[in-house]
């Protein structure tokens, strides 16, 4: 399951990095980026608390 992010539409609000941060990390830019694809039910959660449904877990 490959986990994304869309550049585009992050606002970095930070929600993925805060409920899985095995899966995710604010990056220098202030955007979300993935670190891991193991854990796809953390980010599966994160995901859905994105608030502009930036994340796809495919």
């Amino acid at each position: 399951m490959p986990t994304t992010v869309d550049k585009n539409l992050c606002i970095g609000c930070g929600a993925c990095a805060s409920i899985c941060p095995d899966a995710f990390k604010i990056n220098e830019e202030g955007k979300s980026e993935v670190v891991r694809q193991e854990n796809s039910g953390c980010a599966k959660n994160a995901a859905e608390s994105c608030p502009v449904q930036a994340i796809k877990v495919e």
